[in-house]
């Protein structure tokens, strides 16, 4: 069985030709996510978001390791994101999970 984490990707990807033309915007994200689905068929959805602030959008996804986020993220820039951050995250509760044998062997020191 494959383990997937998840990955955030915010990403500025509007040069203002693409601003200025709302149906520019559009068809620029159906094209990155097509190439996403065919470069990238593992990853797992979860949710995409449009920001206000220093980033344009924000992508929520599974993916079987960091090297298929690396492609997202090239995937990304080379379709005219002017600056793609991917993270890698933990859901709260996992990190409580991984965090409690960390703090016991620090205890017994």
């Amino acid at each position: 069985m494959q383990l997937f984490s998840t990955h955030i990707e915010k990403s500025r990807r509007l040069g203002p030709e693409v601003i200025s033309d709302p149906r520019g915007r559009e068809a620029v994200g159906q094209e990155w996510m097509k190439q996403v689905n065919r470069l990238c068929p593992e990853v797992k959805w979860i949710s995409h978001y449009a920001l206000l602030g220093h980033y344009d959008f924000m992508d929520i996804y599974e993916a079987p390791g960091d090297e298929v986020a690396h492609k997202v993220s090239m995937i990304s820039r080379s379709g005219g994101a002017l600056m793609a951050e991917s993270w890698p995250v933990l859901p709260y509760d996992r990190f409580l999970e991984i965090s409690r044998p960390v703090e016991e062997a620090l205890q017994k020191k």
